[in-house]
C-alpha cells in the first residue's frame, strides 16, 4: 500500500520531502526525549499500513491552497529511505521549532461512543461520579463532560511526569453537600516547583452570596423558595516551573447547570487557557497564541479574536494597571448556538493544553539562569497571587461555596513568592521589555 507524505518545511528543508514510517517503525515515536534521535513527543497518525506524518514550524505552515503541494506516493523501502533523510535534516533544526512541529501533531482521541469503564482506565483515578451512573446516563451532557475533565487531567499530568521524572500524588476528596474531586499535585519536582492539576463534580443548592454572583453576570435565576438546586464540574490547572525561562501556565474549563422553579434548566460552559512568562520570547508567544487559534478557528473565526480580547481584559490586575500574563483565550456563559456545538468547541480547547505547553517547557529545559533572573520570578510570582486572590472568579466561587476544599482552591498558588517594596525594573532591560507587554497587550499571531 502507498505511503503519502504531506510536508511543509522551512528553507533549511525545502529540498527534502517528508517522512515515512511503516508500521514495523511505530515504537520509535512512543520513545522517550532523546531515545530515538528524533522529535521530543512526537505523534503519528495510523491508518491500516501507512503513516502520515505532518509538520507545522513556525516558518513553514501550510499556505492555503498549496496544503499538497509537497506530497509524494512512496512504498516500502523507498518510503523509509525518505524517513531517515528526513529526520537528520530535522535532528539539526532549530530545538523549539522541532518541539512545535511535533507536538502539533496530535493523535484522534476515542470518540464519545467509547466505552465508559475502559475510558476510566487511563485517568488519574477513578471518576467522581460513580462508574454506574455514568453508564447509565451516558449520552447525558454532565457525563460527557466529566469524562472529558477527567481525561484533560490525565493526559497533561503524564506529559507533565514525562517532561519532570516525578509523580503526581492523587488526592480524592469528597464534598458532604455533595459531590467531590481528584486533586493531583506535583511539588518541588526537578522541572516544576508546583505543579497542580484539578478536578471537581460538585452539587447542592447556590448560596445566597454565589446566586448574587450569577446575577451579576446577567443570569437571571428563580428558585423555588430561595433555592437553586445547581451541578458544576471543571478541570483546572496551574504550573509554576523552577527555570524562569519557562513560563507559568494556567487552564479552566468548566461547565454549569441550575434547575429553576418549574423544572427547567439553565447551562453554561467557561474556561480559558493563559500563559504567564517572565520574560518575552516572540516564539513561544506565537506557538502558545496560533495553537489556540487554531483550535478556535475550527468553530468560529470570531472566537480566538474575541476571547483573546477577553482574556486580555479579565487577567487584568487592576491595582496596578498590568496584565497577569501575556494572555490566551478566555469565555465565560457561553451558551449558543446550543449544547452540543459548545461542547464540542470546549473540548478542542481542552486537547490543547498539551500541545500548547510542553513544546515551551522542552525548549527551556536547560536554559541557564541567574540570581537577578530568580528574583525577577519571585516578584512576578507576587502578582500571581495578587490576581487569584482579589479577582478570580473562580477562586471567589469556590471560597463563598459551601463545603469547598480550600486546599484545592488554593493550589494555584506557588510555593515561594516576594515583594519587593516599590520595585521598578531598569530602562532598557529585559525585565522593562516585560513590565511594557503586561501594561499594553500585544497581538502575538
Amino acid at each position: 500500500m502507498a505511503t503519502i507524505v504531506y510536508c511543509s518545511l522551512n528553507k533549511t528543508a525545502q529540498t527534502t520531502v517528508g517522512r515515512c514510517l511503516t508500521s514495523h517503525l511505530k515504537g520509535i515515536a512512543s520513545r522517550a526525549p532523546g531515545e530515538s534521535g528524533l522529535l521530543p513527543g512526537a505523534r503519528w497518525f495510523c491508518r491500516g499500513t501507512s503513516v502520515r506524518f505532518m509538520s507545522h514550524g513556525t516558518a513553514g505552515r501550510f499556505a492555503a491552497g498549496g496544503a499538497r503541494r509537497g506530497a509524494l506516493v512512496l512504498s516500502g523501502a523507498a518510503a523509509v529511505t525518505v524517513a531517515a533523510a528526513v529526520a537528520g535534516v530535522l535532528a539539526n533544526a532549530n530545538h523549539f521549532q522541532r518541539a512545535e512541529m511535533a507536538t502539533r501533531i496530535s493523535l484522534e482521541k476515542k470518540e464519545e461512543e467509547g466505552e465508559i469503564l475502559e475510558r476510566c482506565r487511563g485517568f488519574m483515578s477513578a471518576p467522581v461520579t460513580d462508574i454506574s451512573v455514568l453508564e447509565k446516563r451516558k449520552g447525558d451532557m454532565r457525563t460527557r463532560m466529566e469524562m472529558l475533565i477527567m481525561e484533560t487531567q490525565a493526559d497533561f499530568c503524564k506529559a507533565l511526569e514525562k517532561v519532570d521524572g516525578g509523580t503526581f500524588k492523587v488526592d480524592r476528596w469528597e464534598r458532604k453537600e455533595g459531590g467531590g474531586g481528584i486533586s493531583c499535585v506535583m511539588q518541588d519536582g526537578k522541572v516544576f516547583e508546583k505543579a497542580g492539576v484539578n478536578v471537581s463534580v460538585v452539587s447542592g443548592y447556590l448560596t445566597e452570596e454565589a446566586a448574587k454572583q450569577m446575577r451579576s453576570r446577567g443570569k437571571v435565576l428563580k428558585g423555588k423558595d430561595g433555592k437553586l438546586p445547581f451541578c458544576a464540574m471543571g478541570v483546572s490547572s496551574v504550573i509554576h516551573p523552577k527555570n524562569p525561562h519557562i513560563p507559568t501556565v494556567h487552564f479552566n474549563y468548566r461547565y454549569f447547570e441550575i434547575e429553576e422553579e418549574d423544572g427547567s434548566k439553565q447551562w453554561w460552559f467557561g474556561g480559558g487557557t493563559d500563559l504567564t512568562p517572565v520574560y518575552i520570547n516572540k516564539e513561544d508567544a506565537f506557538h502558545f497564541h496560533n495553537t489556540l487559534k487554531e483550535a478556535c478557528d475550527k468553530h468560529h473565526s470570531q472566537y480566538y479574536p474575541d476571547f483573546k480580547k477577553w482574556c486580555d481584559r479579565y487577567f487584568y490586575i487592576r491595582h496596578r494597571g498590568e496584565s497577569r500574563g501575556i494572555g490566551g483565550i478566555f469565555f465565560d456563559d457561553l451558551d449558543s448556538p446550543n449544547q452540543e456545538e459548545v461542547f464540542k468547541f470546549v473540548k478542542s480547547c481542552a486537547r490543547t493544553v498539551v500541545p500548547c505547553y510542553l513544546p515551551i517547557v522542552y525548549k527551556h529545559l536547560n536554559d541557564s539562569f541567574t540570581k537577578e533572573e530568580k528574583d525577577w520570578q519571585q516578584v512576578r510570582r507576587g502578582r500571581y497571587v495578587e490576581f487569584n486572590l482579589v479577582y478570580d472568579r473562580g477562586v471567589k466561587f469556590g471560597l463563598a461555596t459551601p463545603g469547598s476544599r480550600i486546599e484545592s482552591i488554593l493550589m494555584s498558588l506557588p510555593l515561594t513568592a516576594k515583594w519587593e517594596y516599590m520595585h521598578k525594573p531598569a530602562e532598557g532591560t529585559r525585565e522593562a521589555e516585560m513590565l511594557e507587554a503586561l501594561r499594553n497587550p500585544k497581538e502575538w499571531v
